[in-house]
């Protein structure tokens, strides 16, 4: 246990931003997960309308250091070639 008190401090700290970061990592997880499942869907319409918002959610993700910027821009890659190949078929 730590005995000093910055020390101290540094533990509080660390659990409210451990909290945070759980929060902003689960919003991106099911930001993520919500357009996949439109796309399985095949409902080009809706995966269309949530790009934009799970774009910004990734790239906040990325600008607080829950994902690496190269991770961001992967997502959005894959994202982006799946929702065309998806447009395209139908």
């Amino acid at each position: 246990m730590a005995n000093t008190i910055s020390a101290l401090k540094r533990i509080r700290i660390t659990e409210r931003r451990t909290v945070i970061n759980r929060m902003r990592k689960s919003r991106l997880r099911h930001g993520i997960r919500a357009l996949r499942r439109a796309m399985e869907k095949k409902d080009v319409a809706a995966a269309q309308a949530l790009l934009p918002s799970t774009f910004s959610i990734i790239d906040r993700a990325a600008k607080w250091g829950i994902i690496k910027p190269n991770t961001a821009a992967r997502y959005k890659s894959r994202l982006t070639a799946r929702l065309k190949k998806l447009a395209a078929a139908a």
